[in-house]
């Protein structure tokens, strides 16, 4: 040692009269550093110059201190080398809070990877383990996409991973993982781009959600809702069709693809009940669910059918609103076999009246 600054001194303990003269490696590097140390110094004694390299040094406490190193080779006035000068930056803390990092994404309980700018997997936490059945040896450094996401996922995933890489974080994004028995499971993701201390993008992190269960229910339910024996729709918040079963199907003409994704009170509804029918949608987007609404839809074959619904307000798994359900009952046959009535009641030639339980009139015939 030949140069030894204040900074140096207060990281250290030891002043310079402590270190002068004595040999660094040998003195103040660890054991499991003192080779690698040695071999930069080396090559910056042959000119050849290394950056950002990171090892510990032993202070006169005998604490590990952690530096990050630019060893820049030194030079005479006549360009002869005569040492190394290293500029270095104290790191511990952010080498410890690294860490602390590293345990906590580890023991999360929700499956957590990331990839660096190859997109080779770098983190690989406990639960992604148990998720998958790969440990963290069988997948670091492989590449995500092309070993572990399905074929018809690929693209897809890689898109999301590439839009991260240059800042276009996504959230909410499901994609199946392939497991180590050859399962498929499906995950809901959230990809944050993952950057340095200077800033810079160094690759992405996902924290996953195993949906797998959850999209089996949905898919259960999608299947009863198709197969019901009951109109059954849906719409989302902005009043479009997400849901079409087949009897709403059988009882419209239309097919769900021929009105998924159009406004069902603006495409579907007489103009008589826009109105009305909106109603009832916006307050069940407000949680205000209404039970056996008379309204009419028009068929494709220009038809007016009538329809008892009873409007359920429908929400995700985080429990937000996300639309709004109907399931009816075509009432189109009773509405005219009740009109068929009242007109037989009103022409009979006998005087006929009714009342209801208040003892109001509510029939009165022609007679």
């Amino acid at each position: 040692v030949n140069v030894w600054n204040q900074c140096a001194s207060h990281l250290m303990g030891f002043e310079t009269d402590d270190v002068m003269g004595a040999h660094l490696v040998s003195r103040f590097i660890t054991d499991d550093y003192k080779v690698s140390v040695q071999n930069v110094f080396t090559k910056a004694l042959v000119g050849v110059e290394t950056s950002n390299f990171e090892f510990p040094l032993v202070t006169k406490d005998g604490a590990r201190v952690q530096i990050l190193l630019n060893a820049t080779t030194r030079r005479d006035e006549q360009n002869r080398v005569i040492g190394v000068v290293g500029i270095g930056q104290d790191i511990t803390a952010r080498i410890n809070q690294e860490q602390e990092y590293a345990r906590l994404i580890d023991a999360a309980n929700a499956p957590i990877f990331g990839i660096d700018v190859e997109g080779s997997v770098n983190v690989w936490n406990q639960c992604a383990i148990r998720l998958t059945g790969f440990d963290a040896g069988d997948v670091m450094g492989k590449h995500l996409v092309n070993e572990f996401i399905t074929d018809d996922y690929k693209d897809s995933v890689q898109g999301v991973f590439t839009k991260a890489l240059n800042g276009e974080e996504t959230a909410n994004f499901e994609f199946p993982l392939v497991t180590k028995a050859g399962t498929r499971v499906q995950v809901l993701l959230n990809a944050t781009t993952r950057r340095d201390e200077k800033n810079r993008v160094i690759g992405v992190v996902g924290i996953g959600q195993d949906i797998t269960a959850r999209m089996a229910q949905e898919q259960e339910y999608s299947k009863l809702i198709d197969t019901a024996n009951a109109p059954i729709f849906g719409i989302d918040l902005n009043g479009l069709v997400n849901v079409w079963n087949r009897n709403a199907s059988k009882l419209t003409g239309f097919a769900s693809e021929e009105v998924m994704g159009r406004n069902l009170v603006n495409e579907f509804i007489t103009e008589d009940y826009k109105e009305r029918v909106q109603d009832v949608f916006t307050k069940a987007l407000n949680c205000e669910e209404t039970a056996n609404f008379e309204f009419p839809l028009v068929t494709k074959a220009g038809v007016r059918v009538e329809v008892l619904l009873n409007a359920t307000t429908r929400r995700d798994e985080q429990n937000r609103i996300s639309g709004v359900v109907g399931i009816g009952q075509d009432i189109t046959a009773r509405m005219n076999q009740e009109q068929e009535y009242a007109r037989l009641i009103d022409a009979a030639n006998a005087p006929i009246f009714g009342i209801d339980v208040e003892g109001s009139v509510n029939v009165w015939n022609q007679c």
